[in-house]
């Protein structure tokens, strides 16, 4: 498993976030991001889709990752083979973990929720996915999806389709849909060709990254007795002006494309 692995400082066990990253691949976007949530006090794994190839063209990002969306098993065992890279780090604590994913990289995270792994949190932007018939009963934990209003690829249907099996199941779901926001709007602009229907929001990928902060303050807050007006407190201090700054160095800049 070929991946980016952020430590806090310290020597304790600390909760710990996979990180899942768009179809393209592994980019310093999301090593960025790993980084920025060891900053805040967690343990990070940024993973890999493709054994360490990025994959700036659009037909073969396709050719690869169209089949993967389409078998669960295969999205399960990557998500599989990172989580048991993140656990096996001693500065992990095991039984605090949420996943977090991009595209190709948040279907993943909600596949491990639906095989039942026990995650504190699951966090997806554009990654609207359904999955098997029933396979939902088994997430354990809050699900946040973010999509942009005008995302052609998780279109109204999709995103539709999403919440109906999170509410059949009985989960602790919510959906933010950003307006005028394309595929892919939190990811910074690239140098290379895209699949249609891509396009950067700053204002909107600002404001994603805020909530999935926010998740995190929620669910898998740094010392386990946060709770009421502590927790509370923790998140504001994660959406403030520092949260907007540090938002700015990971959404802009040159740096890799999503799918």
């Amino acid at each position: 498993m070929t991946g980016h692995l952020a430590l806090p400082a310290g020597a304790d066990r600390r909760p710990a976030v996979l990180l899942g990253p768009e179809g393209t691949g592994l980019s310093d976007v999301e090593r960025r991001r790993a980084d920025a949530l060891a900053e805040r006090g967690y343990v990070a794994l940024a993973f890999d889709l493709h054994g360490g190839r990025y994959l700036g063209d659009p037909e073969e990002m396709l050719a690869r990752c169209l089949p993967l969306l389409d078998d669960p098993d295969r999205m399960r065992g990557i998500g599989r083979a990172a989580l048991d890279v993140l656990r096996a780090e001693p500065r992990t604590d095991p039984d605090r973990i949420a996943a977090v994913g991009y595209g190709t990289g948040g279907a993943i995270a909600l596949e491990l929720g639906r095989d039942g792994v026990g995650l504190r949190a699951i966090g997806t932007v554009n990654a609207t996915t359904t999955g098997r018939p029933g396979e939902a009963g088994n997430i354990r934990c809050p699900v946040w999806a973010g999509v942009g209003s005008q995302d052609p690829i998780m279109a109204p249907a999709q995103r539709d389709a999403f919440t109906a099996e999170m509410q059949a199941a009985g989960v602790d779901w919510r959906l933010t849909v950003y307006g005028g926001a394309l595929h892919a709007f939190h990811h910074p602009p690239v140098d290379h060709p895209t699949v249609p229907g891509v396009g950067h929001h700053p204002r909107h990928a600002r404001r994603a990254w805020r909530d999935v902060l926010d998740l995190l303050a929620e669910c898998l807050p740094l010392t386990e007795d946060l709770t009421g007006d502590q927790a509370e407190g923790l998140t504001e201090d994660l959406t403030g002006d520092q949260a907007e700054v540090r938002t700015g160095d990971l959404t802009g800049g040159p740096a890799a494309g999503p799918a």
